[in-house]
């Protein structure tokens, strides 16, 4: 009787985790799924019990409450791992980061460039006028 209500709450949420959800929701399906496949596991004494016995239904019942449980898990971790791949930026990200990165330090590097093109006009601009007013001397004498 249990086995069957378990079955068919396992079809009961395998459904939904198939069909496209909110991310939330589909997390929460996937961890009630896990909950789910976990209970059955939950009585360790009783578990312990079955799992010495020799009656063959005892241990099958053992090895698909741990089936469940692992399904459930591995549907779990492959949701994690879909939300870390959403989570990593794609190629052209990326890309246009790295773009932008760059005209940045062209925008710095543009406006030192025109600070040190300002201060060698400065500093021709104060040679001439110490030239212009050498010659001057120079042409007084």
């Amino acid at each position: 009787m249990s086995e069957r209500q378990t079955l068919d709450q396992q079809h009961q949420v395998d459904p939904q985790l198939q069909s496209p959800q909110p991310p939330k929701e589909d997390m929460l399906a996937c961890v009630t799924a896990l909950e789910e496949a976990l209970l059955p596991c939950l009585p360790a004494r009783e578990l312990q019990a079955i799992d010495r016995s020799q009656h063959p239904s005892h241990q099958i019942d053992v090895e698909r409450h741990a089936r469940d449980f692992m399904e459930a898990a591995k549907k779990l971790q492959v949701y994690f791992i879909s939300l870390q791949r959403e989570d990593q930026p794609t190629e052209a990200e990326k890309l246009m980061k790295e773009i932008a990165m760059m005209e940045e330090e062209l925008k710095i590097k543009t406006e030192l460039i025109r600070k040190q093109e300002r201060l060698i006009q400065g500093w021709r601009k104060d040679l001439k006028d110490q030239l212009d007013k050498i010659n001057c001397e120079l042409e007084k004498v």
